[in-house]
């Protein structure tokens, strides 16, 4: 068995602790079963951000009459525009894989790991097959894979993960998309800009349940403008005849512990749908991947859903053994993971124990309408009992929002006192605009005058978040001014 001072299981962000290892003289082993890079660069935020940007272009394109600007489009070479993503994105990994294979710090194990005891691993596959590795110190970050729900039929038709549409290099006549998450509204944004017929079937009464209500409630609005969405629908059962794949749902109740009645002769009491398509796509959410693991080998306790638990310093209950990323579940989003890899490394090689610091942690959702949001939502706020205050100041209000005919609003959310809550976004470049109040929460005094009292440049598209946190904030129904 091969001792090393540092061994990490899986190879994204996970690498950034294991190099901080590496430079301080340790020896350091990362097992990796798939490509190098973790699910970002591989399957996940690279590669869809990338094909989404080419489908930004050609609605931009598309929009150019409102402009008075006559443009057709001639050809779209889909098929070479996936090919050449993803042969970008092999490269980045393959880089990887050599960095590593060529360095003297690190061993790499390109196999799958399973822990057999406290801090110590067995590999399958390929040349290390049945070999243990024991690491002094181990980090999981093994990450997530798509969850696929208990659909009657689901094992007997052919369906696409997130991983299997990035790669699809012609777009289906038809794609039918089960989940209403950020998976769904990207990609059906994506193959819906591309020429695709496309049905979302999401159980929550709007897409991106996760995001202030206002903000996505306008958003799914405005996709359901543009693809068929059916919100409020659970998918209960799928077929497959003549390569087309039928999918039926009914109105979905989160309470719900009883099957829906079938309604009477002339009744609609349980209405469904049904949506038949050439492809499918399940974007139901993410599972983390402890159970291939074996954590509790390890003596890592994880939760309900089988997220590692860890306390406020990312160690989890096996002494030793820390982790971090999509596989503790606090925020699946890539940022958040490089987020918590410094944290481990100043926790592994600093004086003292730091906690995890989640505040002003943003998220974005790259497809069209954009959304971006950071801190509380409305309902949490309620839920917590919580005084607060709000407004909306829309995109079209705004001199350049004018001029870009755009759509949408800022909705900042503060205390009675003025300190930022959250900020909510959905329009253009709500990725980018959101920045400024993770920011002002962040690094700022987190008020309300933080953004108020910056001058923004005219007529830049940053006004609409100055005027946003300007004028008449309301409280339950009440003015109120800050």
């Amino acid at each position: 068995m091969e001792e090393y001072d540092f061994l990490v299981i899986g190879s994204g962000s996970g690498l950034d602790v294991a190099n901080a290892a590496a430079r301080r003289g340790q020896s350091v082993a990362v097992v990796e079963k798939g490509r190098l890079g973790g699910t970002c660069l591989n399957r996940g935020c690279i590669p869809s951000k990338m094909l989404l940007y080419h489908a930004d272009v050609l609605e931009t394109i598309e929009r150019a009459g409102e402009f008075g600007i006559e443009a057709t489009v001639d050809n779209v070479a889909f098929s070479d525009i996936v090919r050449g993503v993803n042969e970008e994105v092999a490269e980045d990994a393959e880089s990887i894989r050599q960095g590593l294979e060529s360095s003297s710090d690190h061993d790499l194990y390109r196999a799958e790991g399973q822990f057999v005891d406290e801090r110590t691993v067995e590999m399958s596959g390929g040349e290390y097959d049945g070999e243990r590795l024991y690491g002094d110190t181990v980090l999981v970050a093994a990450g997530t894979r798509p969850g696929i729900p208990p659909i009657d039929g689901i094992d007997d038709v052919d369906y696409m993960t997130s991983r299997d549409a990035l790669r699809l290099e012609e777009p289906p006549d038809h794609l039918v998309v089960v989940g209403g998450g950020y998976i769904a509204a990207e990609l059906g944004h994506f193959f819906g800009t591309f020429g695709s017929d496309v049905t979302i079937i999401g159980r929550r009464p709007h897409l991106l349940p996760d995001a202030d209500e206002e903000v996505a409630t306008e958003f799914t609005e405005r996709l359901a403008d543009r693809l068929d969405v059916y919100t409020g629908y659970e998918a209960t059962a799928v077929s497959e005849s003549n390569s087309e794949v039928t999918v039926e749902a009914r109105p979905f109740s989160e309470l719900e512990t009883q099957p829906y009645p079938e309604p009477e002769s002339g009744e609609g009491t349980a209405e469904r749908v049904t949506a038949t398509g050439d492809a499918l796509l399940v974007a139901a959410g993410r599972v983390p991947n402890t159970d291939t693991l074996d954590v509790s080998a390890a003596r890592i306790e994880t939760d309900e859903q089988g997220f590692v638990e860890t306390d406020e310093y990312l160690q989890t209950t096996a002494e030793g053994v820390w982790a971090l990323g999509d596989v503790i579940g606090e925020y699946l989003l890539k940022h958040n993971a490089n987020h918590e890899a410094q944290t481990v490394v100043r926790n592994l090689f600093g004086d003292e124990l730091q906690p995890i610091d989640y505040t002003a942690m943003p998220f974005a959702v790259f497809s069209s309408p954009e959304v971006a949001g950071v801190g509380a939502t409305e309902a949490e706020l309620r839920a917590a009992d919580r005084d607060y205050a709000k407004q909306t100041y829309r995109y079209e209000d705004t001199a350049r929002g004018s001029a870009m005919k755009a759509e949408g609003f800022v909705k900042p959310l503060i205390s009675l006192e003025g300190e930022i809550l959250g900020c909510h976004i959905v329009g253009p470049e709500a990725s980018n605009l959101i920045e400024e109040v993770v920011v002002a929460m962040k690094a700022g005094t987190g008020t309300v005058q933080d953004i108020r009292e910056s001058v923004h440049i005219h007529p830049a598209l940053s006004e609409v978040i100055q005027r946003a946190f300007s004028g008449r904030f309301t409280r339950g129904g009440h003015d109120h001014d800050h």
